[in-house]
């Protein structure tokens, strides 16, 4: 009898599995807020709606510390490559949410300075729709990325590092922007 007593505290499983089921309660968001998204992704954080029931209330706004990106409202040209270089610096594996008519397709703002979605410059994992999405549309956006990763994750994330890189994304630098010059070299 007192052979088999130790068995009830043995728990057995694969390193993928346990690596996945702890990195699901474990997102850092990287919040990239601009208007009334912004206010929105505020609210989920607030004591209403609680964020951290669903284990990602620690915003960070180092991207070196963050493996969740949210980018709620319009994004401009000029600010496109301030978020691709934060988006190259969080490590792998990391996640996007797309949060917002303007993230997501540019909404109402049809013009030449609005990014139209980007998608055409970051790889979205998760959408929220609406103008702007309620927070429990982003809490649910959350739980289906949790299940997202419970499913497919992996301990090193070198395949989504893999499949990202033959999407073939462009990243604009400083001298790539459209309607910037090329610089003078002497």
């Amino acid at each position: 009898m007192a052979q088999h007593d130790w068995l009830e505290n043995v728990f057995l499983t694969r390193l993928n599995e346990a690596a996945n089921w702890c990195r699901k309660y474990s997102f850092w968001p990287m919040p990239f807020a601009t208007a009334c998204c912004g206010i929105e992704l505020m609210a989920t954080a607030a004591s209403r709606h609680d964020i951290a029931r669903f284990g990602a209330e620690v915003f960070r706004f180092s991207p070196r510390q963050a493996d969740l990106m949210i980018v709620a409202g319009r994004v401009v040209m000029k600010m496109l490559p301030v978020l691709q270089r934060i988006w190259l610096q969080m490590p792998e594996p990391k996640w996007c949410i797309s949060m917002g008519a303007c993230a997501s397709s540019g909404g109402v703002f049809d013009t030449y300075a609005v990014v139209q979605g980007i998608d055409r410059f970051l790889p979205v994992d998760i959408y929220v729709p609406g103008c702007p999405p309620r927070p429990e549309q982003l809490i649910r956006a959350i739980i289906d990325l949790q299940e997202m990763v419970q499913r497919e994750g992996r301990v090193r994330g070198l395949e989504r590092l893999r499949q990202r890189a033959r999407t073939g994304l462009p990243v604009l630098g400083a001298s790539e922007q459209p309607g910037r010059p090329e610089p003078q070299r002497n």
